[in-house]
Formats: structure tokens, C-alpha cells, sequence
């Protein structure tokens, strides 16, 4: 049989007996294991793609609890390409602007999205779940389409065996067990990867000795819909920090910093949450409203990831290859971008149009992300958990100066939010031939604009593109089987020339499937743009 290890919010993808589990060992290029955000997102980009991808879940559904609740415009972004973020923008609570306080003081406000121009916004509040069930909703209507997708819940994997060119592996369903290979194995399995386990891999970094309590409660409250986050919170027991987000369903979640040397069983009882959350309330409405606490949990974080996301041709994502703080949004939105990096370079090389060492960029690229977050989020975790007396002064000086002064406030760390990392200097991008802007130098992911039909982000398929902007107009052009089909802009928006032009009076861009900035120039060049298009497949530039 196979555990129920905990419950589900959802029953997305049932049990069912497929006949490969009394027949010959079937063989499949790809597949998944674990169905959260990542192994989803991978199985859709995929399966849109023409790939044939397996999702394997041990479970049935979503399992119950927030989780992640925070969805950053780049998670949107890519949502949108996939065709599931019209739901989750509709379900979720959609916020831009932040305040930090301190003690009683409220010190400053920010907007991650000051500027227009964007089809989604800076980040949404939507519980994991909801998030799960629209990739879900999504697969069902590419599988509708004829996009080979498949899910098996309550398929859980118990063994495997590595060879050079595929896994086996031994699977448990509530039928009995059955086995089969794949060319290319995905754990997508969370931070306790089961498949990390059986290969015995480590999985290195930081323990940080804390304790963060998460109470969910539901209730009606006229707070606004903005993400407060308090240093030293000036309600009773609440620890060094707390911090208050909206969800859809009339959920609040809170969470309040206990310390490390706590007992989590007296932590979790009720009647003292309901005393922590009392005191949060009332300090901030003058009044208790009526409120019931929906979910509760105490996490201790890490900032950890393996050596290699690589592994022959077994391939970890998400939680089970990288770990973050929760402060900055950076697990889920990480994942979904490592999602995004690995789907079209698996795609490319099933279909033979790239070689396998193609996929030793996304190990490379990938773990660079992964560096880059757990460097932002050990940050904040150290800014806002001081380890001495004078790490305490220094980041309360810091607090005091940013309530008066606006230079002091991009010191202030109570979690750098989730941006999609830039690829400076990486094998698979250059030349930089444009004195354009720098948020769209090669590597860097595209921000969205307005065009004469929608937002550009629209137009960017998942396949390769050739972005013209200005007077003239360009050609496809095909390298190594593989065509860059071209976007001309005549006349850009104000907003796309600011992103894209600068003082430049026209520009080319070689975007890459995962909307990432190849390379760029001030006018059509065939010859460059085919020599970029190779390298960018990692066959070398001409």
C-alpha cells in the first residue's frame, strides 16, 4: 500500500490502475516526481511543448495547509505563458505595497510595482493549493488538446537503479507494485526528496536556530491588502519579528518568531495561539474580531541546496535540490523558474536538437539562482534575528534611520521579495551590441510592456523569438534546425521604450524560450543572430 502521509485540500488527480501496471516495462523520456508547483509546471511546459512527461505523486491532490502563499510577477509571468494565471490572478489577493514597523513606529511604506505597463502585478496571495489546482485545471485542457501529460496519484516510488542512459525504478500503488524507466528522471519530491535519499546525496548549508510559528485564521478584518512586516512587535509574546498577509477566503496568515529553545507541543496548543493572535489583533484594530484559526504549524528553515542540481540523467528542482527562508518568497518562485530553465532545454535535447551537455546549463544557471537566493535570504534572516549585542545596535540604528531617512531603507532586510535572477556572463548568452538599458541586458529575464495588441510577454510562446523594435523590420532566421521567428514593433509604447530602447532609436533581441535576453543589437544582423541561436543551444558560436 502506499502512506497517506497527510491530508489533502484538493483530490486532483484520483488513483487509477493503468494497464502498464500488469504489462512489460514501459519506458518514458520523462519523468516527474511530485506533484507540487514545480514537478506541474515542468509536466505543463512540457506537454505543451510536444514532450511526453509522467508526473508520479504519492498522493492525490494538494495537500492540505497555505504553505506557500506568496506569487511573484515572474511566477505570473511564466503562469500566464502557460495558460493558468488568469485563475490564480482571479483567486488571489493581489498587493503591491509593503510597510515595515518597529515596536509602535510604522517607518516606511514601498511598492514593488510602481511603474504601468504590466499585464500582472508585483505579487499575489494565494495559497499553494488553489495554485496546484489551476496548474492542474490547465493540464487537463492541454491533455484535452492532445499534449501528452499524464499524472498518477498514489504512485510512490520505492527504489530506483541508475544506468548510463535511464533510471528504473519500482513503484508501490494501492494495486501492488509495478515498475518502469525513464530516460530522464525529475525529482520535483520536496525538501525531504525521497530520490536525493536513494542516491545518497547530501544536501548542504545552514540550520538556523529559530522557530516561526504560522497561525492562518479566517475572519473579516478592514485591514488593507498590503504585506506588514514588525521588527520587535509591540504586542505580548510575539517574539523578535511578526508578520501579516492577506489570502483569498478570508484567510489571514500570521506568523510570529518563538526563539529556538521552545517547546512545540505547548507552542501548538490552541488556547496559546489564540492568546498571541489576540494581542496581534487588538494592538492593531483595538478590538478582538471574531476570528478561528483554520491552519497552524511551527517551521524551523534552512538555507541549504545540493552540490549539483545534476545528476547523470537524473535532475533535481525545486525544494528537493534548494532550500530558502520563507522571508522573501523565494522557495515556490525559485522552483518554478528552475521549472522554466529545464523544460525547453529537456525539450531540445529529446527532440535532438541539441546535444545532452545542453542540460549542464541548467545544473549551472540553476544553482547560481539558488546561490543567490539563500545569499538574500541568510540576509534577512540575520538583519531580522540579530546574532550579538552589537548586531542588534547596528540593526536597530538602521531601523531608526530609515524611519526618517529614505537612503537608510534599502539596508532594511525583513526579506528581500522574490526577482528572477540575470545570467551575467553565463556560456549561453552575449553579444551585448546595444547601449541599451540594463534591465534587458543578455540575461536578464524580459519585463513586460504594452504593444498594439496586449503586452509583449504575450507574443514570447516558449519558443525562440527575434524581438525588432523601431524603423525596420526583420527576418526569421534558423540555426541548427531550430527558427527564431520574429516580433516587429514599429511604433513601441512609451513603455516598451524605456525597457527596451533607451536612447537607442531602434534595437534586436534574441530572446530564449524562458524569455530570458540572449543577446541584442542596434539593427538585424542574420549572420550574428544564427551565431547567437547556436550558441545559445550550447553548440558554440560560429
Amino acid at each position: 500500500m502506499v502512506a497517506v502521509r497527510y491530508e489533502t485540500a484538493f483530490k486532483l488527480y484520483p488513483y487509477e490502475k493503468v494497464p502498464a501496471q500488469s504489462g512489460a516495462v514501459q519506458r518514458h523520456p520523462v519523468v516527474i516526481v511530485g506533484g507540487g508547483p514545480v514537478g506541474l509546471a515542468l509536466a505543463l511546459d512540457l506537454g505543451k511543448k510536444g514532450t511526453p512527461a509522467l508526473v508520479l505523486d504519492d498522493h492525490d491532490g494538494a495537500g492540505l495547509g497555505s504553505k506557500a502563499i506568496c506569487f511573484a510577477k515572474r511566477t505570473l509571468d511564466i503562469a500566464s505563458r502557460l495558460g493558468a494565471s488568469a485563475s490564480m490572478v482571479n483567486k488571489g489577493v493581489v498587493w503591491n505595497v509593503g510597510k515595515v514597523f518597529h515596536g509602535e513606529g510604522n517607518l516606511f511604506k514601498f511598492d514593488l510595482l510602481p511603474e504601468s505597463g504590466h499585464r500582472n502585478p508585483a505579487f499575489i496571495n494565494l495559497q499553494q493549493p488553489y495554485f496546484e489546482r489551476f496548474l492542474v485545471d490547465e493540464i487537463r485542457n492541454a491533455q484535452k488538446a492532445g499534449a501528452p501529460i499524464e499524472i498518477r496519484g498514489r504512485n510512490s516510488v520505492t527504489a530506483m537503479k541508475q544506468f548510463s542512459d535511464y533510471t528504473a525504478l519500482d513503484i508501490q500503488t494501492p494495486d501492488g507494485p509495478y515498475q518502469l524507466d525513464a530516460d530522464y528522471l525529475i525529482a520535483c519530491d520536496g525538501a525531504r526528496s525521497s530520490i536525493r535519499d536513494m542516491m545518497g546525496l547530501s544536501f548542504d548549508g545552514r540550520v538556523f536556530e529559530d522557530n516561526f510559528l504560522i497561525a492562518d485564521v479566517k475572519m473579516k478584518a478592514d485591514f488593507p491588502t498590503e504585506r506588514w512586516f514588525w521588527f520587535e512587535p509591540p504586542f505580548k509574546d510575539s517574539g523578535q519579528s511578526a508578520l501579516l498577509h492577506k489570502q483569498p477566503d478570508d484567510i489571514w496568515r500570521i506568523d510570529f518568531q518563538l526563539g529556538w529553545d521552545i517547546d512545540r507541543e505547548k507552542e501548538l496548543d490552541a488556547d496559546r495561539i489564540r492568546a498571541r493572535v489576540d494581542a496581534m489583533l487588538s494592538s492593531q484594530a483595538g478590538s478582538v474580531p471574531e476570528y478561528e484559526l483554520h491552519w497552524t504549524s511551527i517551521y524551523t528553515f534552512q538555507c541549504r541546496r545540493m552540490e549539483t542540481f545534476r545528476h547523470s540523467t537524473v535532475l533535481f528542482a525545486g525544494d528537493s535540490a534548494h532550500q530558502v527562508s520563507p522571508f522573501g518568497a523565494r522557495g515556490a518562485n525559485s522552483g518554478v523558474q528552475d521549472a522554466e530553465n529545464l523544460a525547453w532545454k529537456l525539450d531540445l535535447v529529446l527532440k535532438g536538437l541539441a546535444e545532452d551537455s545542453l542540460l549542464d546549463t541548467y545544473a549551472t544557471e540553476r544553482e547560481f539562482g539558488a546561490d543567490e537566493n539563500i545569499l538574500n535570504s541568510s540576509r534577512a534572516t540575520d538583519f531580522m534575528t540579530p546574532k550579538s549585542n552589537v548586531s542588534k545596535t547596528f540593526r536597530n540604528a538602521v531601523l531608526d534611520l530609515a524611519g526618517r531617512h529614505a537612503f537608510a531603507r534599502p539596508l532594511v532586510n525583513s526579506g528581500r521579495l522574490s526577482v528572477p535572477c540575470t545570467y551575467d556572463g553565463f556560456d549561453l548568452f552575449g553579444p551585448d551590441a546595444l547601449a541599451g538599458p540594463d534591465i534587458t541586458r543578455p540575461g536578464a529575464s524580459c519585463p513586460d510592456a504594452p504593444v498594439s495588441e496586449g503586452y509583449l510577454l504575450d507574443h514570447l510562446s516558449g519558443a525562440f523569438h527575434i524581438l525588432n523594435i523601431g524603423d525596420g523590420t526583420s527576418n526569421s532566421v534558423t540555426s541548427e534546425g531550430i527558427t527564431a521567428d520574429v516580433i516587429n514593433i514599429a511604433e513601441p509604447s512609451s513603455e516598451l521604450s524605456a525597457r527596451y530602447l533607451g536612447d537607442a532609436p531602434c534595437a534586436v533581441y534574441l530572446i530564449r524560450p524562458d524569455q530570458h535576453v540572449v543577446a541584442r543589437w542596434a539593427s538585424f544582423d542574420e549572420k550574428a543572430i544564427a551565431a547567437a541561436l547556436k550558441n545559445s543551444i550550447g553548440k558554440g558560436a560560429e
